[in-house]
């Protein structure tokens, strides 16, 4: 065989080699991408969005007093049988008998007397108390910032040490018309449910007063992708396939933020797994 014949052959032998190396290359590579691309969609956790409350807050701090409230002092020789302390009584019952006359309760409430014994008095004299205590007052003073916002009527929470995880409500009865140039506060007085006498008066109270009180359309703060000062979520479509959107939000509470623009209620969102997605991929939603 010629030389030039042998060597023509080798080439040709040499390109076939590259062909089969890249035609199988191609097949290997369109194999797995074949193979690849069937993997299930990720599973995200979706919320629909709708509308819930939201308010904004003070925290301030108040003393207990009794809605009403009247104190007897009562010489020991007067009494004709002993008091019963601790006694619910009505509107017009007799509360003490004394020898000269009966001292009437003016309104309902609970008998009690000043400390626990009347020893501050005297050995010869006893104070008789009569708390209507069903309902509490509440003077707090509120910082002069929140002048404008504060009003009769709105709404409050009040807690006890007593009964922690115990929530009592209330509203503002009154608001004072003039600020306290010394405190640089403005004086309320809050009234508050206390139908089971658990608020005992005297007692410190944490209060937490409600404004700007609304409903609104809420997200979970999980759902939310912060870039810069911008805030965006994904939507799910119908077909599972999800976009981002730009949304602008307002007042946070509990987790969940409100929604001024971007959304729509009953817009499907994705809450959590947001690590793996992309705009325009497809997702598996998981309802919570």
């Amino acid at each position: 065989m010629k030389k030039s014949k042998k060597v023509t052959i080798g080439i040709l032998l040499f390109f076939i080699v590259v062909a089969v190396i890249i035609g199988g290359r191609s097949a290997i590579g369109n194999h797995f991408k074949k193979k690849f691309s069937k993997r299930p969609p990720p599973g995200v956790i979706v919320e629909v969005v709708k509308e819930k409350n939201f308010s904004q807050t003070i925290e301030s701090y108040c003393t207990a007093l009794s809605s009403q409230s009247v104190s007897f002092k009562i010489k020991k020789s007067e009494l004709i049988e002993p008091i019963n302390f601790g006694k619910k009584v009505k509107r017009g019952d007799i509360i003490a008998k004394l020898s000269s006359k009966n001292i009437i309760a003016p309104f309902s409430g609970k008998t009690g007397t000043r400390g626990i014994s009347s020893s501050i008095l005297g050995t010869n004299s006893i104070m008789l108390t009569l708390d209507d205590s069903k309902s509490i007052l509440c003077d707090l003073q509120i910082p002069e910032v929140f002048a404008g916002v504060l009003k009769k009527g709105l709404r409050i929470n009040a807690k006890f040490l007593a009964y922690e995880d115990k929530n009592y409500e209330g509203v503002i009865d009154s608001v004072a018309s003039r600020i306290d140039a010394q405190t640089r506060s403005i004086l309320a007085r809050a009234k508050i449910k206390n139908k089971d006498l658990e608020i005992l008066p005297g007692s410190l109270l944490d209060i937490q007063l409600f404004y700007n009180e609304k409903k609104a359309l809420s997200v979970a703060d999980t759902s939310i992708i912060f870039e810069d000062k911008k805030k965006f979520i994904y939507r799910i479509l119908e077909s599972n396939k999800i976009e981002k959107v730009e949304i602008v939000t307002g007042i946070r509470k509990d987790g969940n933020l409100e929604v001024l623009s971007g959304l729509e209620e009953s817009d499907k969102i994705v809450k959590e797994g947001l690590t793996r997605l992309n705009k325009g991929m497809t997702v598996k939603p998981l309802i919570e």
